[in-house]
């Protein structure tokens, strides 16, 4: 019911994963990162468990077939599921149950993983793969945006369209960007909205907040406002 591709970008080191599917509020379910370790997709018969025990896994430094092999191996269901993790060495791996519905499948390549399940067809992932690989001179949000766009142009999620979601992590524990369109009739370009507002406003503000070598951030507000304001100011 879902495609989605994990990234690692080696400009930034981040690692973010964009999803979409003819299903609501898919933010909430498939994607998971763990800053500094790597990203994990759980989708078609969502278990949030491969998320949530996914992620612990990484933090141990366990390799993602490793991972995708301990998960599988304690779900009955696994079947029925599909799974792909990219860790931050660019390792992957990925699993797609016998009864998930065609289209499905996985692709990797350099830094990158897709899958998806109930597709139009395997295009869609070739052309995710295409797009995101000829983007290169994008910012990472706006390069797995237009991955997903060229992967819905060619026919994405056989029953149509409702949910979005982008996630990126840096070196921080909370996301540098999480951007969920839960319910809408073109999800891929509400999201597409999202993005550019949040270069206006919170891409400019999470400089000032708390970090691990910074636990106080900033939090003189003169200093924010006029921040902000000079950010602002360049934007336009």
């Amino acid at each position: 019911m879902t495609w989605s591709i994990i990234a690692k970008d080696d400009l930034t080191g981040q690692i973010g994963i964009a999803v979409a599917t003819r299903f609501f509020a898919v933010g909430a379910r498939v994607p998971f990162i763990v800053a500094g370790r790597g990203g994990i997709a759980t989708q078609a018969l969502v278990n949030p468990y491969y998320g949530i025990d996914g992620a612990t896994l990484l933090r141990d430094g366990r390799h993602p077939l490793e991972i995708v092999e301990h998960l599988t191996a304690a779900d009955p269901g696994r079947e029925s599921r599909q799974l792909h993790i990219l860790d931050r060495d660019g390792q992957i791996a990925a699993h797609t149950g016998r009864d998930c519905i065609d289209w499905c499948g996985h692709l990797q390549g350099d830094g990158f993983s897709i899958a998806g399940n109930m597709l139009a067809g395997a295009q869609v992932l070739d052309e995710t793969a295409k797009a995101y690989l000829a983007s290169g001179h994008l910012p990472f949000a706006q390069r797995l945006i237009a991955a997903l766009k060229a992967g819905e142009a060619a026919g994405g999620d056989k029953r149509g369209k409702q949910s979005a979601a982008l996630l990126i992590h840096g070196s921080e524990e909370w996301a540098e960007l999480d951007l969920r369109v839960d319910d809408h009739a073109d999800p891929l370009a509400e999201l597409e909205r999202l993005e550019n507002v949040s270069r206006r406003h919170w891409a400019v503000f999470r400089q000032f907040m708390p970090t691990r070598d910074n636990p106080a951030g900033i939090t003189d507000r003169a200093t924010i406002d006029a921040g902000i304001a000079a950010a602002l100011a360049n934007q336009t």
